[in-house]
């Protein structure tokens, strides 16, 4: 009796190929076991601790006509950072921006006087002070693996708005 016969058979009873299949599989559960996939990122993550992170954003053009009806202090707010949803931050101050017109004087200075436009009071600016927990890293903080940093447009989300704002200042609280 060969050890390999006409057909591909070892010793006349088992094909080459179901053996490779079966080494392949084994090789695939092992590997599962070897190389972690996903789970070990989280593990990594649950290692790092949580803090509190406040942000400043800015709103230009908030089109309502009483913001602080819209939006109240100490609400919870959906939050979403470069396209990616993070959850729920509270909202800690909503601070109005006053909004102007400069006009040139004949001195030639620059003088700043509250907007006359009749529609100016349906458009107003805001700075919002938002807080949520995060991660900090050696890059600073991380919102729902999303870093945040001076610039990054966020969108607020809540049952009677959806707008957008972009971050002007981050900090981490101890």
């Amino acid at each position: 009796m060969a050890f390999l016969d006409k057909k591909g058979r070892l010793f006349g009873k088992i094909s080459i190929l179901d053996v490779g299949l079966a080494l392949l599989l084994v090789l695939i559960v092992a590997g599962s076991f070897i190389v972690p996939g996903k789970s070990g990122q989280s593990a990594v993550q649950a290692q790092l601790s949580t803090k509190a992170v406040e942000i400043d954003a800015i709103v230009i053009g908030f089109n309502a006509s009483k913001p602080t009806d819209i939006l109240k202090e100490g609400e919870k707010t959906s939050i979403i950072i470069r396209n990616q949803p993070y959850g729920e931050v509270q909202l800690k101050k909503i601070q109005p921006l006053s909004k102007t017109v400069t006009a040139s004087q004949p001195d030639g200075t620059v003088k700043a006087f509250p907007d006359p436009r009749p529609e100016s009071r349906f458009s107003n600016n805001l700075v919002l002070t938002l807080e949520g927990r995060g991660q900090v890293t050696k890059e600073g903080p991380v919102l729902g693996n999303i870093p945040v940093k001076v610039g990054v447009p966020i969108d607020l989300d809540g049952k009677l708005y959806n707008f957008r704002a972009s971050i002007i200042d981050v900090r981490v609280k101890d």
